[in-house]
């Protein structure tokens, strides 16, 4: 068993990491710490956990932890990602580990040093929804791949939320917009060359509320909206010479539709339904790192992908700016 401690009482943590824990087979929650002592004790009541403290310092020292969840808010990934590296812990990160690619340069050189696993938590890469789409692709049952549509967006108008906090790494594009980028790059095994971007800046919190944008992976483009003043809406479709493959529920799974993947022919005239049912997209994630972490094999979402994602996130940002095209960077 795999001994996890959780930094802060997140809600992602508590709705979805910590029940993950709880299922998976080679894991057990051990540790959680908040600023707030008693918020800490509550949850660790709540989940059984053993150990609970009053600050991040204190579960990072405790020795009975092997591996950190850090579900912090954007600014402080890596921050806290390093410290817990600094301590000999393995950590999963979530989503995105760092503010810029140099950030994930400084993770991926001290994971190195240290010989512990790092991982960012793009939990969509464990979903089989994702890799059945990627063998779709690989097998050429929509032809050659000419254009993908993403969209992404929510409605947050709360001015305490992490999401619309310039200070704390809010907006569209570092909170949802690695999505639509990763699971692209994931399912067609290629990587963005350049992009060119609008975005539109919230006049009440100061972040990216709205984002438009093109990827362009050289074979084929990516057109992609983002928001978080919108309707709710999870939607990528991959569009070939000979059919195309609609993911249901891209992203959320199970949340905003079922885990779903159609691929339909050319002519509308054959449609195939692949189903997905009660799959926990956390609960394999979770596993997977332990087994890692434990030598037993399998994989994680490597470093080296996180810095090429973030790479496209610096290039969208940029892109905004500019009003051009902006070359993604290596």
């Amino acid at each position: 068993m795999l001994r996890w401690g959780i930094l802060s009482t997140a809600k992602i943590g508590r709705q979805h990491l910590l029940p993950a824990i709880v299922k998976a087979p080679n894991s057990a929650l051990t540790a959680i710490a908040s600023r707030d002592r008693e918020t800490a004790f509550s949850v660790a009541a709540a989940f059984g956990i053993p150990n609970a403290f009053g600050s991040y310092e204190d579960l990072l020292a405790h020795p009975e932890v092997e591996a950190v969840y850090n579900p912090l808010p954007t600014a402080q990934h890596t921050e806290w990602t390093l410290k817990a590296i600094e301590a000999g812990k393995h950590v999963l990160c979530e989503k995105p580990m760092g503010m810029s690619v140099a950030d994930i340069d400084r993770v991926m050189a001290a994971a190195k040093e240290a010989g512990v696993v790092v991982s960012e938590a793009f939990m969509v890469t464990y979903h089989p929804q994702w890799l059945k789409v990627r063998d779709l692709l690989a097998e050429g049952a929509i032809g050659r791949l000419i254009h993908v549509e993403a969209a992404f967006s929510y409605h947050n108008v709360d001015p305490a939320n992490m999401r619309n906090r310039p200070e704390l790494g809010g907006g569209a594009l570092r909170d949802i917009g690695v999505y639509p980028v990763v699971t692209s790059r994931f399912a067609t095994g290629l990587e963005p060359v350049r992009v060119r971007a609008r975005v539109l800046t919230d006049p009440d919190f100061g972040t990216d509320s709205f984002v438009a944008g093109t990827v362009d992976f050289g074979t084929f483009e990516m057109s992609v909206y983002l928001g978080t003043r919108m309707a709710h809406r999870q939607a990528i479709v991959f569009h070939g010479e000979t059919g195309f493959i609609e993911v249901a529920a891209p992203f959320n799974a199970g949340l905003y539709d079922a885990d779903t993947v159609r691929l339909h022919d050319q002519g509308h005239r054959r449609e195939k339904i692949f189903r997905f049912p009660g799959v926990d997209q956390y609960q394999n994630e979770v596993h997977a790192f332990a087994e890692v972490v434990r030598g037993r094999g399998g994989e994680v979402f490597p470093l080296e992908s996180s810095r090429r994602n973030q790479a496209v996130i610096d290039a969208l940002f940029a892109a905004g700016e500019s009003g051009d095209w902006v070359a993604v960077g290596g």
